[in-house]
């Protein structure tokens, strides 16, 4: 499986930035997402800069996987889903939308 993670740029160019996550630097590529500024969070896939992202979205990332780390070790993970707690599980949008029937394209 491939994820993509939440890094935060320390070093931009037109074309490139340094990006680091828990104390690792990468060359990350930006043709996705263009120049971004020191500091931005962006997602990254396989090298790539794929989504820029707010600093609040990447810690949510980063918890979920942390969380998910935690539940594969027998640890408790409850309190790094927090955003998740105390509240039913909903379809996005875009999914909810076609919820009400199926068009059998007649």
């Amino acid at each position: 499986m491939c994820i993509g993670l939440p890094m935060r740029i320390v070093l931009g160019g037109e074309f490139t930035a340094a990006c680091e996550r828990r104390g690792e630097t990468q060359a990350v590529s930006l043709a996705l997402v263009g120049p971004q500024q020191v500091g931005t969070h962006v997602l990254v896939h396989l090298g790539a800069a794929v989504r820029v992202l707010g600093a609040e979205e990447a810690q949510r990332i980063d918890d979920a996987l942390d969380g998910v780390a935690a539940a594969l070790q027998g640890r408790a993970f409850d309190h790094l889903f927090a955003d998740l707690i105390d509240r039913e599980p909903q379809l996005p949008d875009f999914l909810a939308a076609g919820r009400g029937g199926h068009s059998s394209g007649k």
